[in-house]
């Protein structure tokens, strides 16, 4: 079945994308353990710190299975250790938690630290490196819509009544338009177009922009469990590492 996909990034993801969800997403956990084999045909990796960052309502349980490929390629990962992503109601209403939680990794681990974000996740990580670039190498979202109005998507109700806040709050504007400018780090956003709670145009930065698109087919639920995505998020932490080693001294 081909999934009807939004026309614009003004608008959310019409009512069938949405209810095969839980479908597509049940489909793309199935794939994974067949999979799991061919995804170490990566470049391995270099030892740095990543801190990952989990969507809505959901907690670090939700990226074990990230955190457990990026080990074991050679990763230092974590995750935030924030409990469950209420928005503001979680990292405080100016992000200080989350703030202290990303010094705290990088004092300990003597370097800037990854942040690879998942849908709410990666506005907040976006936020984060912009706040402390000292402190953030590179930031990789993963359905994350940080570049549209949350009314493009089918959880801004969802999102109001977890967080306690509003859309139309100026709080939340500000965070928005301070996650969508562009980053003083190297960045990287993986997005599909087909995703059935967001509008995938809204998940990357437009045309010719520094931060890298990259487009997989994915349901929107365990999105960072699907291979595609695993595979992206390896290449691009190995991308990275490659620009530090030719970056002049």
């Amino acid at each position: 079945m081909k999934l009807p996909v939004p026309a614009s990034a003004d608008v959310p993801p019409p009512g069938l994308a949405m209810l095969a969800e839980w479908p597509r997403a049940a489909w793309g956990l199935a794939r994974l353990a067949g999979a799991w084999r061919g995804l170490q045909d990566v470049p391995r990796g270099d030892g740095r710190p990543v801190m990952v960052l989990p969507g809505l309502f959901n907690s670090d349980r939700s990226n074990v299975v990230m955190r457990r490929y990026l080990d074991g390629l050679g990763y230092r990962s974590q995750g935030w250790g924030l409990g469950r992503n209420l928005g503001a109601r979680t990292i405080g209403g100016d992000g200080a938690r989350l703030m202290d939680r990303i010094a705290e990794v990088h004092a300990d681990a003597g370097e800037p630290v990854t942040l690879i974000g998942v849908s709410l996740g990666g506005i907040m990580a976006r936020i984060a490196a912009h706040r402390h670039p000292d402190k953030v190498r590179q930031v990789i979202t993963v359905s994350s819509p940080f570049a549209g109005s949350p009314t493009a998507t089918n959880v801004w109700r969802p999102f109001e009544w977890l967080s306690g806040e509003r859309i139309t709050d100026a709080a939340v504007a500000e965070r928005l338009a301070e996650a969508v400018a562009p980053l003083p780090v190297p960045s990287a956003a993986i997005w599909s177009r087909s995703d059935g709670l967001v509008n995938g145009l809204i998940c990357r930065e437009g045309e010719g922009a520094a931060c890298r698109a990259v487009e997989v087919r994915s349901s929107h639920l365990f999105v960072q469990m699907k291979p595609e995505v695993l595979r992206a998020i390896a290449q691009l932490l190995a991308d990275q590492r490659g620009s530090d080693a030719r970056a002049p001294s």
